[in-house]
């Protein structure tokens, strides 16, 4: 990951922005206007060249002092003040003065939250496994002063630390705990982060894990590894469905030992709704034919068919 310069590029457009502002740059337009408007009406009343060379170095020496010594920081920012290279204090947010070339402006500090974004690239985890791991880190300067006198580049260093911390809490997990886990790994991420970066002025507000990468060849693995489990699952549930449904027959069968005329009539009732099935084909066991008189039953039943079936040729010849 690579982020400092991207980070110096932003700080430096951002500290050459502030260092001239529009308010000091009207004024230094308006008093160069000013003396030349004066000087031109004094050289034609045949004033004194001295005074005339007097009003243009005056107005032109207030105009870049407003220039270089009128600041406006903004309601977010403040500015860390130098003199002599001495930390002098901080200004801001609004307009405030320094005084040139004694005081210097080295920084202005952002106290917004911030957001990172960070990756760790190929990283191990405790099993061996190299994942790729993209996550933001939402932070806020909370101290200005030790955030530009205790450490260099306070956004490039954050950085650094995050994906560093990063990297340690991948090596400490296994991959099942970093994909089930993010909640816990967000948490551990954000006190190490804030552990090292609280010195600096600095505290974490948030770290969150956008996206984790494991290789294509292990994903397919895990893949058909989920799909032979849960084939698994389905095969113990129908296991156990049949193994229900035996109970239950079983426990028939105790209920109907003792009661053959309820035996007998259950049989009946199953060849009855079996026979009410269109084009079904029944096959029932000699012993049951015997033992039940299910022959007469079922002579009646094709005789009963058959009725049905000629009454209506019956009245179609009569007509």
């Amino acid at each position: 990951m690579v982020v400092k310069p991207a980070i110096k590029s932003t700080r430096k457009q951002q500290h050459q922005e502030a260092q001239v502002n529009s308010v000091a740059v009207f004024v230094f337009i308006v008093l160069m206007t000013l003396s030349i408007l004066i000087a031109v009406p004094m050289g034609m009343a045949n004033v004194h060249w001295a005074w005339i060379v007097g009003e243009l170095v005056v107005l032109n020496f207030i105009g870049v002092y407003v220039l270089i010594a009128f600041k406006v920081a903004d309601q977010w920012e403040k500015a860390i003040v130098l003199r002599l290279g001495r930390f002098m204090g901080l200004k801001g947010p609004g307009p405030f003065w320094i005084i040139p070339i004694v005081d210097a402006i080295p920084a202005w500090v952002d106290h917004r939250v911030m957001v990172t974004p960070f990756t760790a690239e190929r990283t191990l985890t405790k099993d061996t496994v190299p994942v790729d791991v993209d996550a933001v880190l939402f932070w806020l300067v909370w101290d200005a002063e030790k955030a530009a006198l205790e450490v260099e580049d306070y956004r490039a260093a954050i950085a650094w630390a995050a994906q560093t911390a990063l990297r340690e809490i991948i090596g400490q997990m296994n991959l099942a705990d970093i994909l089930v886990g993010r909640a816990k790994m967000d948490a551990e991420l954000q006190r190490i982060i804030d552990e090292r970066t609280t010195p600096w002025g600095i505290t974490v507000q948030s770290v969150e894990i956008r996206d984790i990468v494991i290789p294509q060849a292990l994903e397919d693995a895990m893949s058909r590894q989920a799909q032979a489990e849960r084939e698994r699952q389905a095969r113990v549930i129908l296991g156990e469905s049949e193994e229900q449904i035996a109970g239950s027959f079983a426990n028939a069968a105790k209920a109907y030992r003792g009661n053959p005329t309820a035996l007998h009539l259950r049989a009946m009732n199953m060849l009855f709704e079996g026979l009410q099935e269109r084009g079904a084909l029944v096959i029932v066991p000699s012993s049951a034919v015997d033992t039940m008189n299910l022959g007469g039953v079922m002579g009646m039943s094709a005789m009963a068919g058959m009725a049905r079936q000629m009454t209506p040729t019956r009245d179609s010849d009569e007509e």
